[in-house]
């Protein structure tokens, strides 16, 4: 790793070539990364093994007669939905009006083939008409997604083109960030449409590996251009200056991507395929910008060569004299700057252990209050019962067939058992009529289709699994209350209790794959962030040979992901400034935590190594930490800046789920640059004095004079 040349001969020796490459591979990427979201899912949840999924299996056998859903109609004037309504002869009693139009609730048992007059000429007509239920909800999540990535990209690009010269220090060196975040995230978007071909892959993932690559990416660049233009400013040549900045800020960059590659590989203890999607999707995109950093970057370098300090800016962040004046009073006052620093991190960690994360299996709650949907959502669930929404099928697997009067005893006991436990508002069933065991084992035997079954179509089919029995449960609660979950729990216990020897039951559907999936990831959670520590534990020590300083980052980290977490209580559980107050959705928190061990290893291997470089020219600890954070507080800050820009534009995202990952990305990036680089390092190493380093030792022989004033 010491030896650039080794890494990067091609792209030194043919910088023209190596970028002309890499064009023709962006141009190649482009119609892949354009269509990401063709293959990606809105929510993919299921815990591979459990008893949801078990049950939904069994449900997909079922063939049930098309019934009319809860239908939306918008896009016309309401006199005229009101009208088309009339014209086709639905009952009023069936029309109920809302904010953005006319939603359509037929009663129970209606032909899905009563509706479609209505609905084709709403269509004729211009409107639009939509099913109130998960797939609809689950089409305009998609379509916000989408959304919000090209409305945050539109926000992000020009603030960060207003600040990359101020970071920088130069207009032309802040045009190689976004080239290289360009390149890479359309890299990555272009690989995760080929996999999500193959595996399951979540439509968040497009706004995460494009917002990811972009920050990364930025800070990326910033470190190396930084370290070319110093070289350049000193008089070195050009290939000289690049082979200088890879051996120092480009060792940096790589143990930092490893480092932040590493951690959201973490997420495959999750054990989901949607944890697995994700730890792939984040590690791709943080990989194929380190990938064209470490090749493209070099050659972009060797080709501006000293055109990269046109259009300086003489009063750049990392010429600010605040960072010295930081730098002396955090080493020359440690104690203060080490309780100054606890304490504020402190201050928000004390609402963490209050954070409850979940998962809504009211998909409509996702989103914003005006959507169209969400209204009729709710309107559905006043009308016929909270519960509605999401009811709760119950696979019944016997012994027996459906053919045996046997099987329809044990359902009937099963049906009146649980119709009898609270919080239920009704069951589902055929023994709920007047036919015996008998006549119901004699229709099952004597039908010869679907169509012969009748009504029995929605709860046996025979052809497929003739010992399958499926029963409805609807709630009194909503899907996502607490005595839901809790019913969820009796039901489980009342199978185990009714079920006939040999026989197996269990529960189906959004809410019962959503509570599995929030128990396993509650497990395994603990499991994720000990993993991400150790990662950053073993990053550290390999890129600084300190084991000291390994268990100091990785205690801070745990210090940032504390306070992080009693941000995001106080912002989205508590629903401060305006937000709308529910649990942090547990899909994206862990992504937040995992990352935040990734990324704050980019700060620390970068400040850390500029340390070491100062104890190598032969400076004590407080003196190498003061330059330290002399050097790099302007870069590591103006680095922060952009990865919350990146991030805090996911604020516009009409998706709480958007809006939880901005807040938590914002909050860990700003504790971490603000406090963590600027205070509790620098005085825990001054503190400590060489033994900050053990058991890392400087061997390496003074630097000339020259560079050592410089550095200070």
């Amino acid at each position: 790793m010491g030896r650039v040349a080794s890494w990067f001969r091609t792209a030194l020796r043919h910088p023209l070539t190596t970028m002309l490459l890499w064009v023709a591979l962006a141009v190649a990427a482009f119609p892949l990364a354009r269509t990401v979201t063709r293959d990606l899912q809105t929510q993919n949840l299921n815990v591979s093994g459990s008893p949801s999924v078990w049950a939904d299996r069994r449900l997909s056998l079922l063939k049930p007669v098309p019934m009319a859903a809860p239908t939306l109609l918008t896009g016309l004037p309401l006199a005229r939905l009101q009208g088309a309504a009339a014209a086709n002869r639905l009952p009023k009693a069936w029309w109920h009006t809302t904010a953005g139009g006319l939603m359509v609730l037929a009663p129970a048992g209606t032909p899905a083939t009563a509706l479609g007059p209505l609905t084709a000429q709403v269509r004729r007509e211009g409107g639009t008409v939509r099913t109130v239920g998960a797939s609809a909800i689950g089409n305009e999540v998609r379509t916000d997604s989408e959304r919000t990535l090209r409305s945050s990209s539109r926000l992000a690009l020009p603030v960060l083109l207003l600040l990359l010269p101020l970071v920088f220090g130069a207009v032309a060196q802040s045009v190689l960030p976004l080239l290289v975040a360009a390149v890479g995230a359309e890299l990555a978007l272009a690989v995760l449409s080929v996999l999500a071909r193959h595996i399951t892959l979540s439509i968040y993932l497009t706004d995460i590996v494009s917002l990811l690559s972009l920050g990364v990416g930025v800070d990326y660049a910033l470190f190396i251009t930084t370290r070319f233009r110093d070289a350049i400013d000193r008089g070195s040549g050009v290939r000289e200056a690049v082979r200088e900045a890879m051996r120092t800020a480009g060792r940096s960059v790589l143990f930092s991507g490893l480092a932040v590659s590493l951690a959201v590989a973490t997420l495959l203890i999750g054990g989901t395929s949607y944890w697995r999607g994700l730890a792939l999707g984040g590690a791709v995109a943080v990989a194929c910008v380190l990938l064209v950093t470490l090749t493209l970057l070099p050659a972009l370098l060797k080709l501006m060569g000293t055109r990269i300090r046109f259009g300086l800016v003489p009063f750049a962040m990392p010429r600010w004299s605040l960072w010295r004046r930081l730098a002396d009073w955090s080493t020359w006052r440690p104690w203060w700057s080490v309780a100054l620093g606890v304490g504020l991190l402190a201050v928000p960690a004390l609402l963490a252990p209050s954070l409850r994360m979940t998962v809504p299996a009211d998909l409509a709650v996702m989103l914003p209050h005006n959507s169209d949907l969400r209204q009729a959502s709710l309107l559905r669930q006043r009308l016929q019962g909270a519960g509605s929404i999401a009811p709760l099928p119950v696979a019944l697997e016997f012994a027996g067939t459906v053919t045996q009067p046997a099987t329809w005893a044990a359902v009937q006991k099963i049906s009146a058992d649980l119709a009898a436990l609270p919080d239920v508002a009704r069951v589902a069933s055929p023994t709920s009529g007047p036919a015996s065991p008998a006549r119901l084992a004699l229709a099952a035997a004597s039908a010869t289709d679907a169509r012969a079954l009748g009504p029995l179509a929605d709860f046996i089919h025979p052809k497929a699994d003739p010992h399958l029995v499926v029963l409805s449960l609807t709630a009194a609660s909503g899907p996502d209350r607490a005595a839901t979950r809790q019913l969820l729990a009796r039901v489980q216990t009342t199978l185990r209790q009714d079920l006939p020897a040999g026989a197996r039951g269990a529960v189906g559907g959004p809410v019962a794959l959503l509570h599995d999936f929030t128990r396993h990831t509650d497990r395994r959670l603990p499991w994720i962030v000990a993993a991400a520590a150790v990662v950053a534990l073993v990053v550290l020590f390999v890129a600084t040979g300190s084991l000291a300083q390994s268990l100091v980052g990785v205690l801070l980290n745990g210090l940032v992901t504390a306070a992080t977490a009693g941000i995001l209580v106080f912002t989205i559980q508590q629903g401060a400034f305006g937000l709308e107050a529910q649990a942090p959705n547990l899909t994206v928190v862990p992504l937040v935590f995992v990352l935040l061990f990734g990324l704050s290893m980019d700060y620390e291997v970068i400040l850390l190594h500029r340390v070491q470089e100062a104890l190598r020219a032969g400076a004590d600890a407080r003196t190498a930490a003061r330059r330290g954070i002399a050097g790099t507080g302007g870069m590591i800050t103006g680095a922060g800046l952009v990865m919350v820009i990146v991030f805090v534009v996911l604020l516009t995202s009409p998706l709480e789920i958007l809006q939880t990952l901005g807040i938590g990305m914002t909050a860990a990036i700003l504790l971490d640059t603000l406090i963590v680089r600027t205070f509790l390092i620098p005085g825990i190493t001054a503190l400590l004095g060489r033994a900050a380093f053990w058991p890392w030792t400087a061997r390496t022989a003074p630097a000339p004079a020259e560079a050592d004033a410089r550095a200070g």
